[in-house]
């Protein structure tokens, strides 16, 4: 006579299906483990510090300002307000009314940065006021180092004249230290 038996799993009653509760739990406990050690790498990755944020959209626009130069053949220029945490980019064929437009749409920088000096090779370091760095369409642009700050942490991107994008620097860097290939 065949046995039709069903042999029942161990640790389970007849008629009852699904998970025990110490299986729920550890499984609950490992996600909310990956995702204590994983969140604030992402939200680093993903986020950043504002001043990072900064770094990225200067060292992007420079290399966008360098490349659509010598592609359209005519100098543009990077324009920044250190009064106001202004940047905003223009072209040396823009009428005065589209320079204007492009100022009022300009990136304004974080309320926790600041652009704390900018130097370009043989003048004085400036602190305030509007400057302009030049990318020319002969695919160089004019030398200068932007010094940028967030609460205590210093920054310095460096625009260096026959390199595509500025170095950056995780630190105040003086210019005298610092020599322009000219």
């Amino acid at each position: 006579m065949p046995n039709n038996h069903k042999r029942k799993p161990a640790g389970k009653r007849s008629g009852e299906e699904g998970f025990t509760l110490i299986e729920l739990g550890v499984v609950v406990f490992l996600i909310g483990l990956m995702l204590f050690i994983a969140t604030p790498k992402i939200q680093e990755t993903m986020l950043g510090s504002d001043l990072e944020r900064v770094e990225k959209h200067l060292t992007g626009t420079a290399r966008e300002l360098r490349s659509d130069a010598v592609r359209n053949q005519i100098d543009h220029f990077l324009h920044l307000d250190l009064d106001n945490g202004l940047l905003w980019i223009s072209t040396a064929d823009m009428t005065p009314e589209a320079k204007d437009t492009m100022r009022k749409s300009a990136f304004r920088l974080p309320e926790t940065v600041k652009i704390m000096d900018i130097y370009f090779s043989g003048e004085e370091k400036i602190i305030d006021g509007e400057i302009t760095i030049r990318f020319s369409r002969k695919n160089y642009s004019q030398p200068a180092i932007i010094h940028l700050a967030e609460k205590d942490h210093r920054s310095t991107l460096i625009f260096e004249p026959f390199i595509n994008s500025p170095k950056i620097h995780d630190t105040y860097i003086n210019f005298r230290d610092r020599i322009f290939d000219e």
